[in-house]
């Protein structure tokens, strides 16, 4: 997000910056401010994934930046979307498609924007987070609700991220309403 050394941001600007941006840089400091670093934020990461059920993930960076040891699949990713949805805040952010927001000490104003295209291109879309590392390929954790029901998809390496989720969600809502 463009933070330079010495920068005075909030912690709502962080997380803006994360789940908005990608920035990880705001991680980084993030991860600074949570657990003194990203070996104390990683731990914390683990626990938590251990206790969501995430049993094929390990991480080693509070960013998602490619690093030997750090993994993950589709499912855990899918746990972790699951429980990261029923915070409101955490709900908000990643359902905004833009913010403005003040960085630094000086007062720079500045835009951040959410690069996930099913808010405007699939009806009841409200996140959750695209990535991208060119050992991962294109990453989507997305969630759709519709009629009081709430579905997470998630795909990894996936060219056609945006319309597979689509895919996804035709198919699965159906099902789920004959239920």
């Amino acid at each position: 997000i463009g933070l330079k050394a010495g920068d005075r941001v909030s912690l709502s600007v962080l997380l803006k910056g994360m789940l908005l941006e990608s920035g990880n840089d705001a991680a980084n400091v993030t991860a600074t401010l949570v657990a003194g670093g990203k070996e104390g934020f990683s731990r914390l990461m683990n626990d938590k994934a251990r206790r969501l059920g995430m049993t094929n993930s390990s991480f080693k960076n509070p960013s998602g930046l490619t690093e030997d040891g750090h993994y993950s699949c589709a499912y855990d990713m899918a746990l972790l979307g699951s429980f990261a949805i029923k915070n409101p805040v955490f709900r908000s952010i990643c359902s905004s498609a833009k913010c403005s927001v003040t960085i630094g000490d000086t007062g720079y104003e500045t835009t951040f924007y959410n690069h996930n295209k099913l808010l405007s291109r699939y009806k009841g879309a409200f996140g959750i987070k695209t990535g991208f590392t060119k050992a991962s390929g294109r990453c989507l954790v997305s969630a759709v609700e519709k009629n009081g029901v709430t579905l997470v998809a998630v795909t990894l390496n996936a060219y056609d991220d945006w319309n597979d989720h689509i895919k996804l969600y035709d198919y699965c809502f159906p099902l789920v309403s004959a239920i």
